[in-house]
C-alpha cells in the first residue's frame, strides 16, 4: 500500500455524538478519511452494497442490527471487509465472538488517537490488532479466570462529577466550566482528574463516549 494511499472508512455506530469525536480525531489528517457513516449494522450493510471501504469500525450494541449481526452478514456477503471493533466491551464472550466471526481488530473505547490509528494501520496491512486490555481478556478466558471488568463496572459520580461531565460534553472550556458552577479552574481540572481515572478514559473524546454509551447526559 502506497504512503499517500487515503484510507477509506465506514464507521458504524449508533451514537452520533461518538462518531463525531472519531471524526473529530482526523479532520485535519488526509490519510484517515471517514468516507461513510452508519447508526446500525442494516444502513452499514446498505452502504457495503454501493461502495468499497478499506476498513468498517463498528461497534457492538446497536438497535435494528447489532455489530454481531452486521459480523455473519458480512462474512456471507463480504468475506475479505476488514473490520475493526470499537466497543465499550471487553468481556471474552464478546470478543471471542467477534473476532471468529472475522474481525481484524478490536479495542476499547477508551483507545488513545495513538492507538486507534496504530489498529487502522496494522489492519489494512493485513495484520490483526488486539488492546492490551482485550488481549488480557483472551488470555484470562483461555486460562479459565475471571475478566477484570475494567470498562464496565459501574464507577460511582458524584453529583457535581456529573455536572462537570455534561459540560465537558457540551464542549465548554475549563473557564467556561467554572464561571457556570461557580468554581475554580483549578478546581475543574481536579474533577476532570478525577472523572478520567474513575471512568478509565484517557482523554476528553473517552469521557464523551463513556458519558453517551451511559446515558448520563
Amino acid at each position: 500500500m502506497s504512503d499517500r494511499q487515503t484510507i477509506e472508512i465506514l464507521l458504524v455506530d449508533d451514537h452520533k455524538m461518538i462518531r463525531d469525536a472519531i471524526k473529530y480525531y482526523f479532520q485535519d489528517d488526509d490519510f484517515y478519511h471517514i468516507s461513510g457513516e452508519a447508526g446500525n449494522g442494516r444502513d452499514a450493510c446498505a452502504m457495503l452494497g454501493k461502495k468499497q471501504f478499506d476498513l468498517v469500525i463498528t461497534d457492538i450494541n446497536m438497535p435494528d442490527m447489532d455489530g454481531l449481526d452486521l459480523m455473519e452478514k458480512l462474512k456471507e456477503e463480504h468475506p475479505n471487509q476488514k473490520v475493526l471493533v470499537l466497543s465499550m466491551l471487553n468481556d471474552a464472550i464478546h470478543i471471542n465472538k467477534m473476532i471468529s466471526l472475522g474481525a481484524s481488530g478490536y479495542i476499547l473505547k477508551n483507545a488513545s488517537k495513538e492507538e486507534l490509528v496504530e489498529a487502522i494501520q496494522q489492519i489494512v496491512s493485513g495484520e490483526q490488532y488486539y488492546s492490551e486490555e482485550v488481549y488480557k481478556a483472551i488470555v484470562d478466558s483461555i486460562a479459565g479466570r475471571k475478566p477484570k471488568q475494567r470498562l464496565t463496572v459501574e464507577n460511582t459520580l458524584s453529583q457535581r462529577e456529573r455536572e462537570v461531565l455534561k459540560l465537558i460534553v457540551n464542549e465548554q472550556s475549563n473557564q467556561e466550566i467554572a464561571d457556570q458552577l461557580f468554581i475554580s479552574v483549578r478546581t475543574v481540572e481536579a474533577h476532570k482528574r478525577n472523572l478520567l481515572d474513575k471512568t478509565g478514559s484517557k482523554n476528553i473524546v473517552g469521557l464523551v463516549m463513556y458519558a453517551v454509551e451511559r446515558n448520563l447526559i
